[in-house]
C-alpha cells in the first residue's frame, strides 16, 4: 500500500491551523514552512509564542544557548513563565469561563464536568493547599491517580506551585512505585484510594500503605476517596482559602520527571521543563492534530505514561475540552469507545495500534456508536500495519477523518515524525518531520540513507527534548548521544522513501538479524497481520548457531481464524520477505504480554521464550500472558 489513502479536501486545507501558521510566516505550503522552521528556528519559535498564545511573564531574549553543547541546551534565555498560565488564560473570556474545560466519564457511566472558571479556581486552590503543607518549588510530588478531574487538577496544581510532578502508572506494584519515588527523592504523593476497571475495584490505598515505610523521604500523603494513617484528604488540600498565583519559573526549570523502562537497567527519569514539554505539545496539537478552542479531545490513557500528560496538554494548552475516561475500553462491551464519542461529542480521538486492532477484531459492535462529530484521528505508541490503519480511517472514522500517525517518545515530549492533515497520507506512514526538528535515517556509519532501514536520528537540539535523566547525565549521554558525535540516536528503526515518506520498522533493540540481513520486528509483524485470522502478532529473534538468529513468531488468532492458520504462516512470510526470513517456529497463544497503554512487550516474550528472567514487569497489564510463554521455552 504505497499510495495515499487520504487526500485532503480543499476546505480542510483552507481552515487548518498549519495553513494559517504558514501564511502568517510568508510560507506558500508545508514544505516551505518546515524549511523555515529548521533554517531559522529562532524566528519560527518567536512567531509561535503569539500563534500558540503562550503566556510569558517575561518574554525570552533569545532562542537557545549551547554553552554545554547540543546535549544540554538552555532554552529561551531571559524568559520567565509557568506553563499553567497558558492553560488558565483560555478561561479568562467571560463566555468561555462557563464552558467545559474537562469532561470526565467513569467506567460506571457517571459524567462530571469542570468549567474553565472552576479549573482555574481548583488549580490555584490546590497549589495553595500544597504550600500550606510545607511543599514548595522544586519538590518532587508523585501522582498516582486514574484519569479524571482530580488527576488534571493535581497535575496542574503541582506545576502552579513550582513543584515537580512524578506521574505513576495506576497499575504499578509496590516495587515499581518505590523505585520511582525513591529515585527522585519524592517529598509527597498525591494518590487515589482506588478505582474500578472492568467492574473490579483496584485498591491503590493498600499499595500506598505497603510502600510508605520504604520511603523515609516521603513526608506528605494526600489521598482522594479514602483514609489512611496521617494522610491528608484531597478535598481539604483543594479548599485552601487563599489561592496562589502560579509560581514564576525559568524555561529550564523542571515541571515533570517521568520514568520510562528501558530494555535493561533501572527506569530512566526523563526531566521535562516549563519551556520544553508544554510548548512542544501545544505546537504539535496545533500543527499535527489541528486542535482549536472548542474542540473536544479524547484519548483514553493512564496519567502514569507520557500519553496522559501529552493529551492533557494537547487539549488544555489549546483551549479545547479534555474528555477523560478511567475504565477499560471494552467494558461493558467493545462498543464503549464509540458510545463515549457519541455521548461527549468528541471531535478528536486517539488510540494505540493494539487498541485499533482489537476494535477491528470486534466490529461491527465496536463501531455501533455515532461518530459523526469526529474530524481527526490519532494513533501512536508503536508501529501500525497498513491494513488496520485503513480500517481505522475508513470504518472507525467513516473515511472523513485523516489519521495522524505520530511517533516520538517519553524523552522527546511530542512527535519527531508525524502526519499533517494538509498533505496526502500513506497508510502506516508519516508524511512529515515535525517542524523545528532535523531528522534523518542513518546507516551504521552515520550516513544519511534512503530506501533502506536505518537508525532514526535527530541532527540538532530541539524544543521538548528531555533535560537529561534525573541526576544521571552520564546515562543520558550514553543512551542518546554516544553513537555519533553531536547526534541524538533515538532507538527506532526507520525507512525513508525517496518521496520523503517515513515508515517505522520497530525498536533498535528489537532488530532481527538473520543470515546477516537486518530488519525490524514491525516489518515482519505487518506481513503476519496480512493473514486472515491473525488478530495480533509479535516477532522475535532467537540466537541460532547457523544463522546468527532465527525468526520465531507468536500469533493471537482471531475468532474467525482458519484451522490451518499456523501452517499458512511460513509460506506467506517466505513469499513476502524471502526464504532467509522463513520462521523457525510459529506459536499460537491466547494473548501477548502488553502494557496498560497496549504496547506489546517483545522483550518479555524473548526473555521468557529463551528461558531467561522476564525482567522489568512494572508496566505489564496482563500477567496471565506469561505462563504459556514460559511453557514454550525450549
Amino acid at each position: 500500500m504505497d499510495t495515499a489513502a487520504w487526500q485532503p479536501p480543499p476546505e480542510l486545507i483552507a481552515r487548518a491551523q498549519v495553513t494559517r501558521l504558514a501564511a502568517e510566516l510568508g510560507c506558500a505550503d508545508f514544505p516551505s514552512l518546515y524549511r523555515l522552521s529548521v533554517e531559522r528556528p529562532d524566528a519560527y519559535w518567536r512567531h509561535l509564542m503569539g500563534f500558540l498564545r503562550i503566556a510569558w511573564s517575561r518574554p525570552p531574549e533569545g532562542y537557545v544557548v549551547l554553552a554545554e553543547g547540543p546535549a544540554f541546551p538552555d532554552w529561551f534565555p531571559g524568559g520567565e513563565l509557568n506553563w499553567v498560565d497558558t492553560v488558565l488564560a483560555w478561561g479568562h473570556d467571560p463566555v468561555r469561563r462557563t464552558a467545559p474545560a474537562v469532561i470526565a466519564e467513569r467506567e460506571d457511566g457517571a459524567l462530571r464536568q469542570l468549567t474553565w472558571a472552576a479549573l482555574e479556581a481548583q488549580t490555584l486552590g490546590f497549589a495553595a493547599g500544597l504550600r500550606a503543607l510545607g511543599l514548595g518549588r522544586g519538590d518532587r510530588i508523585g501522582l498516582l491517580m486514574e484519569s479524571g478531574i482530580e488527576a488534571v487538577v493535581s497535575f496542574l496544581g503541582i506545576s502552579a506551585l513550582g513543584a515537580i510532578c512524578v506521574p505513576l502508572f495506576s497499575g504499578f506494584g509496590v516495587d515499581a512505585i518505590h523505585s520511582r519515588l525513591s529515585g527522585c527523592g519524592a517529598k509527597a504523593l498525591v494518590a487515589t484510594a482506588g478505582f474500578h476497571r472492568r467492574g473490579r475495584f483496584v485498591d491503590i490505598a493498600a499499595l500506598v500503605e505497603e510502600v510508605r515505610p520504604r520511603l523515609p523521604e516521603l513526608q506528605v500523603l494526600i489521598l482522594k476517596g479514602g483514609s489512611a494513617p496521617d494522610a491528608v484528604v484531597w478535598e481539604d488540600v483543594l479548599a485552601s482559602p487563599e489561592p496562589d498565583l502560579p509560581a514564576r519559573m525559568g524555561p529550564d526549570d523542571p515541571m515533570m520527571v517521568i520514568y520510562t523502562s528501558g530494555t535493561t537497567g533501572r527506569p530512566k527519569g526523563a526531566v521535562h521543563t516549563h519551556g520544553g514539554f508544554p510548548l512542544k505539545i501545544a505546537h504539535d496539537a496545533a500543527v499535527h492534530f489541528d486542535i482549536a478552542p472548542d474542540d473536544r479531545f479524547c484519548w483514553p490513557a493512564d496519567m502514569g505514561w507520557i500519553a496522559g500528560s501529552l493529551i492533557l496538554c494537547s487539549a488544555l494548552m489549546r483551549g479545547a475540552t479534555l474528555v477523560t475516561y478511567d475504565g477499560a475500553p471494552d467494558f461493558p462491551d467493545w462498543g464503549r469507545m464509540t458510545r463515549l464519542i457519541e455521548r461527549n461529542r468528541v471531535t478528536h480521538y486517539g488510540a494505540s495500534p493494539t487498541l485499533i486492532r482489537s476494535l477491528a477484531a470486534h466490529a461491527p459492535g465496536s463501531v455501533a456508536g455515532d461518530r459523526s462529530t469526529l474530524r481527526l484521528l490519532v494513533t501512536a505508541g508503536e508501529g501500525i500495519d497498513p491494513e488496520h490503519f485503513l480500517w481505522y480511517q475508513r470504518e472507525f472514522g467513516g473515511d472523513h477523518c485523516p489519521v495522524i500517525n505520530y511517533t516520538g517518545g517519553t524523552e522527546v515530549s511530542g512527535g519527531l515524525l508525524s502526519n499533517v492533515p494538509v498533505l496526502p497520507i500513506v497508510p502506516a506512514g508519516f508524511n512529515a518531520v515535525s517542524p523545528g526538528i532535523r531528522v534523518e535515517v542513518l546507516d551504521d556509519s552515520g550516513r544519511s540513507v534512503r530506501g533502506q532501514v536505518g537508525e532514526l536520528a535527530v541532527l540538532a537540539p530541539f524544543v521538548g527534548m528531555t533535560r537529561a535523566f534525573w541526576q544521571d547525565r552520564a546515562r543520558y549521554l550514553e543512551t542518546y548521544w554516544s553513537r555519533f558525535p553531536g547526534i541524538w540516536v533515538h532507538g527506532d528503526l526507520a525507512l525513508r522513501r525517496s518521496d520523503g515518506v517515513f515508515f517505522l520498522r520497530g525498536r533498535s533493540d528489537d532488530t532481527l538479524k538473520i543470515a546477516g540481513k537486518r530488519l525490524g520486528s514491525a516489518e515482519v509483524e505487518e506481513v503476519l497481520l496480512e493473514l486472515r485470522g491473525v488478530a495480533e502478532a509479535a516477532a522475535i529473534g532467537v540466537e541460532d548457531a547457523a544463522k546468527g538468529q532465527k525468526l520465531v513468531v507468536f500469533l493471537v488468532p482471531a475468532q474467525d481464524a482458519p484451522a490451518d492458520l499456523a501452517a499458512a504462516v511460513v509460506p506467506h512470510v517466505e513469499r513476502r520477505l524471502g526464504r532467509a526470513f522463513r520462521p523457525a517456529a510459529v506459536h499460537l497463544v491466547a494473548e501477548l504480554p502488553k502494557t496498560r497503554s497496549q504496547k506489546i512487550m517483545r522483550r518479555v516474550i524473548r526473555n521468557l521464550y529463551t528461558g531467561q528472567a522476564a525482567g522489568d514487569l512494572s508496566a505489564l497489564d496482563n500477567p496471565s500472558a506469561l505462563p504459556p510463554l514460559k511453557a514454550l521455552a525450549g
